[in-house]
């Protein structure tokens, strides 16, 4: 089993967006928080099966807000 770190944000509808940082271009939605993360796992697992991975793995660092 692998983790990946995922961003969560809420859209101008409402709806709830997930985008797993690892996996470029790997993202969903949903109305609620547990069906956000229960999608994710989905998408995460259909993109491992179709995508081939990097090679090269990323660490996750964190995350920055700047003002500008």
């Amino acid at each position: 089993m692998k983790e990946f770190n995922i961003i969560i944000e809420q859209g101008e509808d409402g709806y709830l967006l997930s985008e797993v940082i690892e996996l470029p271009g790997c993202h969903t939605q949903a109305k609620s928080f547990d069906q956000l993360l229960k999608r994710t796992k989905e998408v995460i697992s259909l993109y491992l099966e179709c995508m081939k991975p990097e090679t090269v793995e990323q660490k996750f660092l964190g995350i920055q807000k700047i003002a500008v």
